[in-house]
């Protein structure tokens, strides 16, 4: 049964969610727990570590994506990739090393985002998905090296 209370905090949740968090970061300040709004603020929390990962997955596939570039199109390649590999690796060194706990997760879901990736650059190249290899050629440490940046493939392993 839902009482007037209970309707009264998801009604503030729905309503006014930046109202919602002061109020909850009040009543967990003064320790006033039987009123704060657990159901919400476990959801919350929840939804905190998954926008974490999906972050890290995001940044990952950017970097995969210009090291695609980069080495398939080597006629092509420009200041803006090499700051968006730049940009992004800073990002990912940062929330690793905000949360550690993130670095088997980048283990987990490398292969995953060189797929994404890879289908991306794909459509940014024009090149056929087929051109880049099915098996993610990048090491996480490759990933996240400041100074790597994947050499040239021989023409006649570039498709047009």
């Amino acid at each position: 049964m839902t009482t007037q209370l209970e309707f009264e905090r998801q009604k503030l949740y729905d309503t006014d969610y930046l109202r919602w968090i002061e109020t909850t970061v009040e009543k967990l300040q003064v320790r006033d727990y039987s009123n704060i709004d657990w159901e919400n603020l476990i959801a919350e929390i929840e939804d905190m570590g998954r926008s974490e990962r999906r972050s890290l997955e995001s940044n990952l596939v950017v970097i995969l994506l210009h090291l695609l570039k980069w080495q398939f199109q080597p006629a092509q390649r420009s200041g803006s990739w090499k700051g968006s590999i730049v940009e992004h690796r800073r990002r990912i060194r940062k929330a690793l090393k905000d949360s550690p706990s993130l670095k088997p997760y980048l283990e987990e879901v490398l292969v995953e985002c060189y797929a994404d990736a890879a289908e991306q650059a794909s459509a940014e190249t024009g090149l056929s998905v087929e051109t880049f290899p099915q098996l993610c050629m990048y090491t996480s440490v490759d990933v996240l090296d400041s100074d790597f940046l994947p050499d040239c493939l021989p023409d006649e392993m570039i498709q047009g």
